[in-house]
């Protein structure tokens, strides 16, 4: 009896050994086809030709894909990915000044409260930016650079720059600078739209000023929309569980070949640290928008023209008609805008648009993430379901004004409508000031002419910065067009003349 129990015994660990192998080498095989699945890196064709296009606005040489993807355990391996990705990951600080209002404490004790002038005061912000190019374009967050008169970057070899302010977009958060050199490391465009649930992805960044630091975790969606409360323009963003803290914002987002797949934007939070929820825009559209921003100095968007049921709204007045649009699956048209693209090529009120260029679309975040790869005047093919029947329609896109011109945005100077010349350092010393540009000449139409300022006027301050030269102008004129009020102080005299104050409204021109 006991020999019979003992040959059972031995016979059910002959089986647990086996079972345990068998399964161990699948493992192994699976883990191995899906390295080599992401080394393959297929997804549609078209959206693979578009990346293609936005790395060659960059000028990206063919990236060299990472085909062993996990250890000899058969764990999942970063350390490539994460090898090519911190030298690619610059830390950007910026300068900015403040306008802090001074009150007399005597004033307020006798009961007048009257406030001082404005004093200046210089604040320092810290985040993150991906280099894309080896002359050195990078992208960071608009938020990162917004109202800066000045931005630095260290590279992960502790070099320096001064980074000129390309162009920002504040509807994406996107921002392009640029820094003088060659031959810098550079991350190579991904394709976010092949990213799946569940796929392991790297955030690089800066958090907390802790330099090239990595992270992982997995995508938790796709297509996240609402984020910030729906305060930002785009509501289509990748939405991972990988640590993302204050100074990761405008890092990359790398899949485990190294690639950037997206740009590290926002986290969800209480405390304002991370809380297990972090967001970044998809390389798709991020690389677009630079790339309009490098050629035209602003982004192009590209509209149908439609308007689309607001389900929150109808929520509080008819929840069981919200509960039926909230089902459906795409989107459908309630109306249209005016000179709409969508109404010119024969869509109709109550379609419902269920694809574009035959990628599928199931709701208004995957609708926008769609839209943004286009340009004003690009032709689209748009699948509408009109009463349970499929139609396709081709569409010409247009920009907001309904029209398909390119919009380009103007040198920041050429609104003031002056030229400059620098001051030399005698001249300033016998007037005695330590910074100074001179207007060499205005034009009639600009608004330096229209507020009084000539040729021959001297400007020590703009917005309370110093300046010395033409670059100091254009870096703070372009802050300045960033923030909300969009107003210049120029601080100024002309010699044997009394110090001016000016202000200008930048709103008006450019």
């Amino acid at each position: 009896m006991k020999t019979s129990n003992t040959k059972n015994v031995i016979v059910i660990l002959l089986v647990a050994i086996v079972s345990s192998l068998v399964t161990l080498a699948g493992y192994n095989i699976m883990i191995r086809n899906n390295g080599n699945r992401f080394a393959v890196g297929t997804s549609d064709k078209a959206t693979s030709e578009e990346i293609g296009a936005i790395a060659d606005s960059f000028d990206q040489d063919q990236n060299i894909l990472l085909t062993n993807l996990t250890t000899s355990d058969g764990y999942p391996d970063f350390t490539e990915a994460a090898s090519r990705s911190v030298d690619g990951v610059v830390h950007v600080k910026t300068k900015s000044i403040s306008q802090q209002q001074y009150m007399n404490p005597f004033d307020f004790f006798f009961g007048f409260g009257d406030r001082g002038p404005a004093q200046p005061r210089e604040q320092v912000g810290f985040g993150s930016g991906v280099i894309i190019s080896k002359d050195g374009y990078i992208i960071t967050n608009n938020h990162v650079v917004e109202n800066a008169t000045e931005v630095l970057v260290s590279l992960n070899d502790n070099r320096e720059f001064t980074a000129k302010v390309v162009g920002t977009d504040k509807m994406s958060d996107i921002a392009l600078l640029k820094i003088d050199g060659t031959e810098f490391p550079y991350l190579t465009f991904g394709n976010s739209d092949a990213l799946q649930v569940g796929e392991w992805v790297l955030a690089v960044g800066n958090p907390f000023n802790l330099t090239s630091t990595v992270t992982a975790g997995i995508v938790s969606a796709k297509n996240r929309g609402n984020v910030m409360g729906g305060g930002l323009g785009i509501q289509s963003f990748i939405q991972i569980d990988a640590a993302v803290n204050p100074g990761n914002s405008g890092g990359a987002l790398v899949n485990t070949r190294g690639e950037l797949v997206g740009i590290n934007t926002a986290i969800y939070s209480q405390t304002g640290n991370f809380a297990g929820y972090a967001f970044a825009v998809p390389i798709s559209i991020a690389g677009k928008i630079a790339a309009d921003l490098k050629e035209y100095g602003a982004v192009q968007r590209a509209y149908l023209g439609i308007q689309v049921p607001n389900i929150e709204n109808i929520r509080r007045e008819d929840p069981e008609k919200a509960r039926e649009l909230s089902q459906i699956k795409g989107v459908m048209v309630e109306d249209f805008g005016e000179r709409s693209s969508a109404k010119a090529a024969g869509i109709q009120k109550g379609d419902i648009l269920t694809a574009i260029n035959n990628v599928p679309i199931r709701n208004f975040a995957e609708l926008q993430s769609q839209l943004n790869r286009f340009r004003p005047g690009d032709k689209i093919s748009v699948t509408v379901d009109r009463n349970g029947n499929n139609r396709n329609f081709n569409v010409e896109l247009k920009n907001d004004a309904g029209n398909t011109e390119i919009t380009r945005s103007t040198d920041p100077v050429s609104a003031l409508g002056a030229t400059f010349k620098p001051v030399p350092e005698e001249t300033k010393r016998k007037l005695g000031i330590s910074s100074g540009i001179e207007i060499a000449s205005v034009d009639n139409n600009g608004l330096f002419k229209k507020e009084g300022i000539n040729k021959g006027f001297i400007i020590m301050r703009m917005n309370n910065t110093p300046v010395n030269s033409e670059s100091d102008v254009n870096r703070i004129i372009a802050a300045t067009k960033t923030r909300e009020d969009k107003v210049l102080l120029v601080a100024g005299f002309y010699p044997n003349g009394r110090t001016q104050y000016i202000a200008i409204d930048l709103s008006e021109k450019g």
